[in-house]
């Protein structure tokens, strides 16, 4: 073992002015099938750092990091076919999604990888499982982790399709808070001083967030969602013009992971208000003024008044849209007038 994998890490406990990201983190850590966690920011603002202060609250303490030149056969791992072709059985030799298992799987600067790499990670990631294929050979193991990717905006941007499947976001900026900005100076330099005196001191609280990870994964499966809590969601979801619905999913999983690690009887708006900004944030669209003025007129459409008389249903549209012709017009009766010089229209009658 190096002298970098013996140094320790800062405890998660004493990051400061990090509220924000040490919940997605922990959300992540209770329910890692939200997808992940990407942390944009720039230089110097703690993400590598609660990256590894994370993984120590983990059962396996597992830290798993990405090169950024890693090939995908050592991400994913690789199958000897040879061997499969001589004697039968699959030899398969794991890559770095099956040693983060239970871990942590930190990538930095993930906005510079491939984007084949990038769909690999965020598969594993939300399914939990890593499907290695060669020439008609497969192989799966679990892979069940929590991916935390880091990025600093001014070196490039995620493709749109990749950044959507990150399931929370937390933006990091600069402190200009004096005060704040002396608190985590002392922090580091107190730790940098004497690291175990420094983690002796956050022992207590450290342990702490272990036990809340592990009683709140116990409970999570138990939580259910109400059906005024699924109409919140969809509502804010709407207002935010996301795309799909990955957003309702995840802000109703990161709502229950947040209501289980608080140890509450059941998940409330409250909960989804809390974590809302970090599921949309990578999500939100600015809505156009016709979108705006749909919505309320489509709600009175399905709520008509209560002892409004309703007009007779013509299907005809309907009907001609299932046949696949959309925007189609039922024919209207006109009026018809007569004109001199032409022939009328039942001659016998005249």
């Amino acid at each position: 073992m190096n002298a970098a994998a013996q140094r320790p890490a800062f405890p998660f406990a004493a990051l400061v002015g990090q509220q924000a990201l040490q919940q997605a983190l922990l959300l992540a850590a209770i329910d890692p099938g939200l997808g992940g966690v990407l942390v944009t920011g720039p230089r110097g603002t703690a993400k590598s750092t609660s990256a590894r202060a994370l993984a120590e609250l983990l059962p396996e303490g597992q830290l798993v990091t990405l090169p950024l030149g890693a090939s995908e056969d050592r991400l994913i791992g690789t199958l000897d076919i040879e061997t499969v072709l001589r004697d039968g059985s699959v030899r398969f030799s794991p890559g770095l999604l099956a040693r983060a298992h239970q871990g942590v799987l930190y990538v930095d600067e993930v906005n510079l990888l491939p984007d084949a790499l990038v769909d690999a990670l965020l598969d594993a990631a939300a399914s939990g499982v890593n499907t290695v294929e060669r020439d008609g050979i497969s192989h799966s193991h679990d892979a069940r982790f929590v991916l935390i990717g880091t990025m600093n905006p001014e070196e490039g941007e995620l493709r749109p399709q990749l950044i959507d499947r990150f399931g929370l976001m937390v933006e990091l900026d600069n402190c200009f808070d004096p005060a704040v900005r002396q608190q985590i100076v002392k922090a580091r330099l107190a730790f940098d001083l004497d690291p175990h005196a420094f983690r002796a001191s956050c022992a207590a609280q450290q342990a702490g967030f272990v036990e809340r990870i592990r009683a709140a994964r116990a409970v999570l499966a138990g939580l259910a969602f109400s059906d005024a809590l699924h109409a919140y969601v969809s509502q804010r979801c709407i207002e935010a013009a996301v795309d799909g619905l990955r957003a309702d999913l995840v802000m109703l999983r990161a709502a229950r992971a947040l209501a289980a690690l608080e140890a509450a009887e059941s998940v409330t708006t409250a909960h989804v208000d809390r974590i809302a900004d970090a599921v949309l944030l990578h999500r939100r669209h600015e809505r156009s003024e016709s979108d705006a003025q749909q919505q309320p007129q489509a709600q009175t459409r399905q709520q008509p008044q209560a002892g409004a008389q309703q007009e007779p249903r013509d299907d005809t549209n309907t009907r001609a849209s299932e046949d696949g012709n959309y925007g189609y017009l039922p024919p209207e009766p006109t009026g018809i007038t007569s004109v001199k010089g032409v022939i009328p229209l039942n001659p016998k009658k005249r």
